[in-house]
């Protein structure tokens, strides 16, 4: 496994190259997740984001930024809560996958819901993220969702270890480079592996001179292609 400074020094001709690249917006279509929300009183959040201006099919766009600001304006309504969480997956899924409707109606109607959102925030918001990720129990979320949930309710300050998406394509590209959360973690426990995944992200980033969210977002965006142009 590549050592932490291996790491440094294999990302640094990638950040050098991506560095003036910004996340665009997702666009998702309200219409197809309208019969999906609607039966759980949740279609109102299909006016999150703007409208897109090149669509024809009535598209919205929706941002990491869009997502902060309800975050923000949620403060400790369940209801809130739970709509967020809605409006995660919708950002998560997009125009390209086309299970998230159906899965995050499978969530939205989990008796567990209102306690595992409430429960994986808390944990999250003081650090806790080994225990938030053994907590979050849905019908239909996996993995590379509920990390964005996580990334999404985090609100500590930019000094901490805030929580990170761990998307399949993140993976991709951080093995391409060598790198394996088992062996960082010395288990193949799941929960520990994120962790271990969310601190390494984070000593990189400071290295390198980037935030480690943006560190993120360039392992999903380049899905395991980490050749340097």
């Amino acid at each position: 496994m590549a050592s932490q400074g291996d790491m440094v020094e294999r990302l640094r001709p990638l950040v050098e190259v991506h560095r003036s690249r910004r996340q665009s917006p997702v666009r998702f279509r309200p219409a197809t997740w309208r019969p999906w929300l609607e039966p759980h009183g949740a279609a109102h959040v299909l006016g999150l984001g703007a409208m897109d201006a090149t669509s024809t099919s009535g598209d919205r766009v929706v941002s990491r930024d869009d997502l902060a600001t309800a975050r923000q304006a949620l403060g400790d309504d369940p209801e809130g809560l739970r709509d967020l969480f809605v409006a995660v997956m919708i950002w998560g899924a997009g125009i390209t996958n086309g299970r998230g409707p159906r899965y995050t109606s499978a969530a939205l109607g989990d008796a567990r819901l209102a306690h595992v959102l409430e429960a994986t925030r808390s944990a999250v918001r003081v650090g806790e993220l080994t225990r938030a990720y053994s907590e979050f129990t849905l019908r239909g979320v996996q993995r590379s969702f509920f990390t964005k949930w996580f990334a999404t309710v985090d609100d500590r300050d930019a000094e901490c270890e805030r929580a990170l998406i761990l998307d399949d394509r993140v993976f991709h590209s951080l093995n391409a480079l060598g790198w394996s959360s088992k062996k960082a973690a010395g288990t193949r426990r799941w929960p520990a592996r994120y962790t271990a995944y969310v601190g390494a992200m984070h000593e990189w980033a400071g290295s390198l001179g980037v935030t480690a969210a943006w560190l993120e977002w360039l392992m999903f965006d380049l899905n395991g292609h980490v050749e340097a142009p």
